[in-house]
This record gives C-alpha cells, sequence and structure tokens, in this order.
C-alpha cells in the first residue's frame, strides 16, 4: 500500500470515530438547555431531573470527543506537511477563532455545569448550560468554515511556488463566508440535534417499554419527539440548500453524488441504483429529470455531467460516493416519517400504546450516527482529486519524508487505542443508562398522558 492511500485511510478512520461524540454533545446540549428551562420556568422535578441524567451522558461523550480530537491535529503534520503548508495561514484564523470563541465559553462554564447543581442558584446553572451548548455548537462552527474553504475556497491570494506554494487571506470575513459555509454550517448542526434527540429518544423509549421510570420517560420522550421532528424536517430544508451549493460551486461532486455522466443533458433523481464506471451507466430506480427538477423546476434542463471533466478531475470511486449519498438522503427520509407518525400518534394520545413503534425508537438511535458519518464520506470523496478544490491535489499533499511502515504501524495502534476507547464508552453509557435518572425505588409509574398540547400550554403560561 502506497503512502497517499495510508495517510488517507488514517485520516478517515480517525475522524470518522472522532465524529461519533461531538454530535452526540451537541444534540444533547440541545435538550439539556431544554429541561433545564422547563425545571425553572414549572419548578417541577422531573425537569430537573432530566437535566441532571443527561449533563452526565453529556460529560461523557464531551470528554472521550476532546481525547480523541486531539489526534487529528498532529497527522496534519506528520502526514500531511504539503498540506499543512498550504492551508495554515487559513486554518491557523479558524482555530484560532475556535480557540477564542467556542474553547474559552466551554472552558469557563463546564465546570459549573458539571459541579455546581448545588452550590449556585437555577438560572446561574442554566446559564453555565446555555454557554457550554453555544460553545460545542461555536466549536461546529470554526471546523465547518476549515472545511467549507477547502471545499468552496474564498478570500486568499496564492503565495509562493510548487511545493513552496500557500495560500495567504485577504479577507478574513470572505474566508469565513465563503461559498458554501453557511449551509453547511446549518446541514452539521442539524445533524448533531437528531444524533442526540434520537438516543435520548432511544433511552426513554427503553425504559417505557421495560416498565422503569415510566412517568418521567414519557414527558421527556414527548418533549424530544417534537425537537427532533422539527429538526428532521428543517433537516430537508438544509439538504437542499446544500445540494443547490454542491451544483453551483463543485458540479463534478454533484455529478457523481447521483451518477450523472452525459456532458450536458436532463439528469435523473436516483432513489437507489448501482454505478458502473466503465460502462457509465447507473442501474436503479429513478426519477426521469428529477434531478434538473430538483435544481431548476424543470424536467428538461441540462446538468454538467462527469464527462465534462477531465477523467484525472473527477472522483475515482464513483459508485462510493453514490452509495454514501444516497444512504444518508434514505435515512433522512425515513427519519422524516418517524418522527411525522409519532408526533401524529402523540397527539392522538396513542403513541405510548405503540409498543413496536417504541422499539422501533430503541434502534433508530444508530441511523443519525450512520447518516452524518457516510454524509461526510459522500463529501470528502466527491471532492476528490482535490484536498483543496481546484487548488492543491490530493496526491501532492502528504508528507515526502513519512514512510508507509510507520503510517501502517500508527494507523493499527491508533485502530487498537480507539477499539478500547469505544468498548470503554459503551461500557460506561451503558451503565449510566442501567441506572437511570434516579433510584429505582423512587420511581413514579404513573401514566402521563396529558394531550402534548395541554402540557405545553401549562409551560408558557406557568
Amino acid at each position: 500500500m502506497d503512502v497517499e492511500l495510508l495517510a488517507r485511510l488514517q485520516f478517515a478512520f480517525t475522524i470518522a470515530f472522532h465524529y461519533i461524540y461531538p454530535p452526540l454533545s451537541i444534540g444533547i446540549g440541545l435538550l439539556m438547555v431544554v429541561f433545564e428551562s422547563l425545571y425553572i420556568k414549572t419548578k417541577k422535578e422531573d425537569y430537573h431531573i432530566l437535566a441532571k441524567f443527561w449533563t452526565k451522558i453529556f460529560a461523557l461523550t464531551f470528554g472521550i470527543g476532546v481525547v480523541t480530537g486531539i489526534v487529528m491535529e498532529f497527522e496534519f503534520g506528520t502526514n500531511w506537511a504539503t498540506y499543512s503548508r498550504y492551508v495554515g495561514d487559513v486554518f491557523g484564523s479558524a482555530l484560532a477563532a475556535e480557540g477564542i470563541f467556542a474553547f474559552a465559553l466551554e472552558s469557563g462554564f463546564l465546570g459549573v455545569l458539571l459541579f455546581g447543581w448545588n452550590r449556585v442558584k437555577p438560572w446561574v446553572h442554566l446559564v453555565s448550560t446555555i454557554g457550554v451548548f453555544l460553545g460545542s455548537m461555536f466549536s461546529a462552527i470554526w471546523i465547518v468554515v476549515a472545511n467549507s474553504w477547502q471545499q468552496t475556497p474564498a478570500g486568499y491570494h496564492i503565495v509562493g511556488e510548487g511545493l513552496m506554494a500557500r495560500a495567504e487571506i485577504t479577507d478574513f470575513w470572505a474566508m469565513v463566508f465563503n461559498p458554501s459555509s453557511v449551509e453547511r454550517i446549518a446541514h452539521v448542526w442539524l445533524g448533531a440535534f437528531l444524533a442526540g434527540t434520537f438516543l435520548i429518544l432511544s433511552v426513554h423509549a427503553y425504559y417505557i417499554l421495560k416498565g422503569r421510570f415510566v412517568a418521567i420517560s414519557k414527558k421527556a420522550f414527548k418533549i424530544t419527539l417534537v425537537v427532533a421532528t422539527v429538526a428532521s424536517l428543517a433537516q430537508l430544508v438544509a439538504g437542499h440548500a446544500s445540494a443547490d451549493g454542491v451544483a453551483k460551486n463543485q458540479p463534478a461532486k454533484l455529478a457523481a453524488l447521483e451518477g450523472h455522466f452525459e456532458k450536458k443533458a436532463p439528469a435523473d433523481l436516483y432513489l437507489f441504483g448501482w454505478v458502473d464506471k466503465e460502462k457509465q451507466e447507473v442501474t436503479g430506480l429513478a426519477i426521469p429529470g428529477g434531478l434538473s427538477f430538483m435544481l431548476d423546476q424543470d424536467f428538461d434542463t441540462p446538468v454538467t455531467g462527469l464527462n465534462a471533466f477531465p477523467e484525472d478531475e473527477r472522483p475515482s470511486q464513483l459508485n462510493a460516493v453514490f452509495q454514501f449519498y444516497h444512504i444518508m438522503i434514505a435515512i433522512g427520509m425515513f427519519l422524516i416519517a418517524l418522527t411525522l407518525l409519532g408526533s401524529y400518534l402523540l397527539l392522538k394520545k396513542k403513541i405510548f400504546d405503540k409498543k413496536w413503534l417504541l422499539w422501533v425508537f430503541v434502534f433508530t438511535a444508530l441511523l443519525p450516527q450512520i447518516a452524518n458519518q457516510v454524509g461526510w464520506f459522500a463529501a470528502e470523496m466527491g471532492r476528490q482529486p482535490w484536498v483543496v478544490y481546484g487548488l492543491l491535489r490530493t496526491d501532492e499533499a502528504f508528507s515526502q519524508a513519512v514512510s508507509a511502515n510507520q503510517i501502517l504501524f500508527s494507523l493499527i495502534l491508533f485502530m487498537a487505542v480507539y477499539a478500547l476507547l469505544f468498548v470503554l464508552f459503551v461500557y460506561l453509557l451503558n451503565k449510566k443508562i442501567e441506572h437511570g435518572p434516579y433510584e429505582e425505588a423512587a420511581d413514579d409509574d404513573g401514566d402521563d398522558d396529558r394531550p402534548l398540547t395541554k402540557e405545553i400550554s401549562e409551560v408558557v403560561t406557568g
């Protein structure tokens, strides 16, 4: 195996493992703010208990997320020296902003969040919870800004030539608001909300099915389902906006995502299929002209295909890009259908009678995580062969001084350490879930089946 492939595999593995945790932290953080706000508004102890319970799980995901994220910064220097030199000015600004606006905010409030329950006033603790949640949101902003600049560079000029060339920022805000950053930030945030909310739905659906913590779990499930429904519908809008941006700024990637080869022709929208790169055809179920309609509201609008680009400027793994993208879309549509069905049954006061549906919610905790992962795979593989789109090729960006054996050894070591971390995470998460929000002997098995509209009205009016 060559150095480039191993370097790409190592970075893909470490970042994919790391990305299990930040979305959970952001999504759980949102519900922590909701639960604690409801506690302060209503003075009902159940919301206080929920906020404390999910803060413990937030701390677990946050801690492992920080540990696994550090590794990637070293990989930039060891495996991707040319790339680091090229984008150092851009990434340095974005990561410095992350340190100022995100880490400082999180670290400033994290201690109060974790240890201040009985030491500060409730409103002070709520402010700390909001501060930590916003810190995680801001952290996502600057990481996505840096990545979006790789997809759609803006606000820069090139200094030097050849291997010594590098991009320097000429307009900081043009770099921040590059053509793809805003829509991609929204897409990432909503994916994180879905990851966190579906974990919470899964845990409380499990409690209800097992007859544990029933009353408090019904409250948590109802509130979280509303948030998940809004987030899943909003993700449809954000995803469409992101696809529009790809069509304008990275037409070769869009063609790869949909398996469209013809230079200029109406493009079908595939629900599923299989791409044959050699025959330049896709076998599957498609809406004729559907992609053209999605982009221009006209089934006959020509869409730029892969054959409009030189062969060495097209993604090489076309079928993988196609499959990852369509898995993400399929999961997104399933989550919309599931949350709408759940919300309908919730309004009809029938959802907790549907044990089969609660079991579906138990197991769908994995789906947002899968969608987040395959979405990133599609975005990054679809950008190839560019590491900085149109400027720096991936095969020119890796370190010349690192050998394949060195990368392979570190990759195996990382896989072993990360496997242990994952086992530890699952063990600790399961232990916290098995313990539950409070001692089970104190559990109220009462049935809280008030209509959702009445409960929301009580919260608003106090």
